[in-house]
């Protein structure tokens, strides 16, 4: 396939004390008034996140329309699993006023450097004000699942929810540093609010290179063809590219990156780095939107499907 890179769209300019740094994890949401709606989280000053969200023009996405000037939900209270950071990865909209967010808790720890677990919050005005569901993750800690229950896409499924996510109970050092040991997995629940305690493994082989995969984004076609966009981190680089596979039932994977066509710039905000992406249609165009460098740092950007060859 082939990609247009249409370039960097936004990252903060350090005004806002909420908002001094990055714009992580793009998340778009196609509205009902035709604009395109992109969450993504930014970081104060000790590297916190929390949510927020900007209206793009669905056939010119590098025109924004509006951003949202307060944090959609702040920190948890100190001791909660979100009271370090609270990143949205994915929304869910159930009708004109109801939409689930789905965000990824930050808590530090001393024996391990975090844990990341899920959360839910839940919107009453079509996706513009958001309150948490509850104090407690909805993706609790389980022996399967020990450190890291996180990074989901979920979307609607028949009569309920499937949920793509990310998984571990391990570190490994890269350059001296403890980074986690991901895996991807796969649940299903009626009401996208209680979902098992373990996943099903989604089987995608990992090069030697590569310790763990990313931000899971599925796009069906049909009933039978899926396409996954991941994220997968390797030990020489110390940074993420985007990875790419396709399946006939959702169980089964093939690993094809090099039909994706989507890398790293010469120079420039993206020229490290190309994780976290997710992918919409939307105006009659496909958009990926993703983050470059520093994991956020430079801000998302966005790129145009031209075609799948």
């Amino acid at each position: 396939m082939r990609w247009r890179k249409l370039g960097l769209l936004w990252r903060p300019d350090g005004s806002e004390p909420w908002a001094y740094s990055h714009a992580m994890i793009p998340t778009p949401l196609p509205g009902a008034d035709g604009k395109l709606r992109i969450y993504f989280s930014t970081c104060d000053r000790e590297g916190r996140g929390r949510p927020a969200w900007m209206d793009l023009d669905p056939a010119q996405p590098t025109r924004i329309l509006g951003i949202s000037r307060t944090p959609l939900l702040d920190l948890g209270r100190p001791g909660n699993f979100d009271d370090n950071g609270v990143v949205v990865t994915s929304v869910v909209r159930i009708d004109e006023r109801i939409c689930l967010l789905y965000y990824v808790g930050f808590e530090l720890c001393h024996r391990i450097r975090y844990r990341l677990l899920t959360g839910l919050a839940i919107s009453e005005d079509g996706g513009l004000t958001f309150r948490r569901y509850r104090e407690t993750p909805i993706l609790e800690r389980s022996p399967e699942e020990l450190y890291f229950r996180c990074g989901p896409q979920v979307v609607r499924d028949g009569d309920g929810f499937t949920m793509w996510y990310v998984a571990g109970s391990e570190w490994t050092e890269v350059q001296g540093k403890q980074v986690p040991v991901y895996e991807m997995r796969r649940l299903f629940s009626p009401d996208g609010i209680d979902w098992p305690d373990a996943g099903q493994p989604v089987q995608i082989p990992l090069a030697p290179d590569e310790h763990g995969f990313g931000r899971p984004w599925v796009v069906r076609h049909g009933n039978n063809e899926h396409e996954l966009f991941f994220s997968v981190r390797r030990r020489s680089l110390g940074a993420y590219r985007l990875g790419y596979a396709t399946s006939t039932d959702s169980s089964h994977w093939q690993r094809a990156d090099d039909l994706l066509g989507l890398d790293v710039s010469a120079d420039g905000w993206d020229a490290q780095a190309v994780a976290y992406s997710a992918i919409v249609e939307c105006a009659g165009h496909t958009y990926c939107f993703y983050n470059g460098n520093e994991f956020g740092g430079s801000g998302f950007g966005c790129a145009v499907r031209e075609s799948d060859v």
